[in-house]
């Protein structure tokens, strides 16, 4: 306990002069910096070697905090109240007083923002006097780290500080849903949009437009930079192959996502797995088709967007 409250600390002391840093979420590490500051936030891009159009997600400790940025409604809270903190990021529109940076929203009057459960990180947001910027802590384009030691691969020394929680528990990014005007699903994520639907009483569809309005939206995305072949029943000679349950048949080729199709397991498990080849150094993969149901929609979302490299 000590030792955390040491740690997190350090990452306020970071934070307030400006620095990026590493911070744990439920959903997948996040590189943090201060959202109101124009300095700070500049440092993501560069790090991540982000495109500037590319707009980053807003981390909030509460409402209270919220309210000072941005406009709210009864569709938002509804939700907030159901599933916040939580795998769920909400596009709002900001306040004209707002100090979020331009850098933030790619100079928009919209800003994405979250409300990250992992006990760390709240406590971190809860002592700081501004929210955070944080998107996933790799090189742009790349897999997305699930714990300290992924981080520690994407930046080695360029990082200041890691604040270590350990391996994240969902392992793939928020599910994003705009509340500008009709309510929309941007990116599939950590909450499966059916139960979404269910809980508003309405059908909430995915947008399908290929234009960058918040993260994850890029076609090339979520990458271990190898060539990917989808829904293979059979692989090839010396390709990585993965599957979504364990089989009697052992091969040195195959790396599994879960012990019995467990669709949450599988998903906690897909960006390691991509790791754990890409050292192995394979120069392909297979991945046997996904069920497109639940969470299993949001991995089939991540397995496209890898494949298109």
């Amino acid at each position: 306990m000590k030792k955390n409250l040491s740690n997190i600390k350090k990452a306020i002391n970071y934070l307030n002069n400006d620095d990026c840093i590493a911070i744990p979420t439920e959903t997948v590490y996040g590189l943090a910096a201060n959202a109101y500051s124009n300095k700070a936030t500049s440092k993501i891009f560069k790090l991540k070697n982000r495109s500037k159009k590319n707009p980053l997600i807003v981390h909030y400790y509460n409402l209270k905090f919220l309210k000072k940025d941005c406009l709210i409604n009864k569709q938002f809270l509804k939700l907030y109240k159901k599933y916040c903190p939580g795998p769920i990021s909400f596009v709002l529109n900001l306040k004209k007083d707002s100090l979020i940076s331009k850098n933030v929203t790619n100079k928009k009057d919209t800003v994405a923002i979250r409300f990250p459960k992992h006990s760390l990180t709240r406590k971190l947001l809860k002592n700081l006097k501004f929210p955070i910027a944080a998107p996933s802590a790799n090189i742009s384009s790349r897999i997305s780290p699930v714990s300290k030691e992924d981080v520690k691969d994407e930046f080695g020394k360029k990082i200041k500080f890691i604040l270590d929680g350990g391996r994240s528990k969902i392992g793939l990014e928020s599910t994003i849903l705009s509340l500008i005007k009709k309510p929309q699903i941007l990116r599939l994520g950590g909450i499966d949009k059916n139960k979404i639907n269910k809980f508003l009483k309405i059908n909430i569809k995915k947008n399908k437009k290929n234009n960058i309005t918040v993260p994850g939206q890029a076609k090339i995305h979520y990458s271990p930079q190898i060539p990917i072949r989808l829904n293979v029943k059979q692989p090839r000679q010396n390709e990585a192959f993965i599957l979504i349950k364990k089989r009697k048949l052992y091969d040195k080729n195959f790396f599994y996502l879960s012990k019995n199709k467990n669709l949450k397991e599988a998903a906690k498990n897909l960006y390691k797995t991509f790791r754990k080849i890409k050292k192995k150094k394979y120069r392909f993969i297979a991945i046997e088709k996904i069920p497109n149901r639940g969470i299993g929609e949001a991995i089939n979302d991540r397995l496209m967007r890898a494949s298109k490299f």
